[in-house]
């Protein structure tokens, strides 16, 4: 199966200890290993953040403020991509085509951000469609997509299942300034809409539920299928 999976930043390096980046690249290997093809994407999480509302205050731009974003994430990826030795693509490949071709020669790519304006949850589901993934996980801090941020909404709910199409309608009102942190952004979520491939959104805290959901369709956190009654993936019913 080709996969792609989204790590958020803040799931990936809380903190930069180097015992959560290799626990990431041990389920990477893991999978590649049971032969799976994968390309991952890691987000800037907290640090970008803290970047980015630093530099706000000092007067930058919004696309100054993505610039700033990118360069994060990518020296974030290079842990990952150090954690992973030669399994990985050498250095993150900075647009899609690289990262394709990296998939290709049976490498790892491991991305960052590409360009201004666009967030990682994006650039996955991008690089996704340009594989053509059969499945895309994104790995975050929140168990789901719920009908209301459950940070600020105690009564919040989680959608075990959704489409593509529900999901568009969920986010289309979200803000997109630089910086914004929500589970599935809208342009990933349009992405998702016109490719048809299938994803999965959950708690990334512990990296063995990516293995999981991956090798067996399990998981505690938001499906998202093409369609109503969209099958299972025929690795999943073996």
């Amino acid at each position: 199966m080709r996969v792609v999976v989204s790590i958020g930043g803040s799931v990936l390096v809380p903190d930069l200890a180097p015992e959560r980046v290799e626990a990431y690249a041990s389920v990477i290997e893991s999978l590649d290993g049971a032969g799976h093809a994968l390309g991952t994407v890691v987000g800037g999480g907290q640090t970008a953040r803290d970047y980015i509302t630093t530099a706000r205050e000092l007067g930058a731009n919004e696309i100054e403020l993505d610039q700033l974003g990118i360069a994060v994430t990518r020296l974030n990826a290079r842990l990952l991509v150090a954690a992973l030795d030669d399994r990985a693509a050498s250095t993150p490949p900075e647009d899609y085509d690289a990262g394709r071709e990296a998939v290709r020669r049976g490498d790892v790519p491991i991305m960052g951000g590409v360009v201004a304006g666009q967030t990682t949850d994006a650039v996955a589901t991008a690089l996704a469609e340009h594989v053509d993934a059969d499945l895309l996980v994104f790995a975050t801090s929140v168990p789901g997509v719920f009908d209301a941020d459950p940070d600020a909404d105690p009564s919040a709910t989680r959608f075990d299942r959704m489409t593509a199409d529900e999901l568009v309608d969920l986010v289309a009102e979200t803000d997109m300034n630089a910086g914004s942190n929500v589970p599935v952004d809208l342009t990933a979520a349009k992405v998702l809409q016109r490719s048809g491939i299938r994803a999965v959104v959950l708690d990334g805290t512990d990296p063995r539920t990516v293995e999981r959901a991956v090798r067996s369709g399990d998981h505690d956190g938001t499906g998202i299928v093409p369609g109503e009654g969209a099958a299972s993936l025929a690795e999943w019913r073996e």
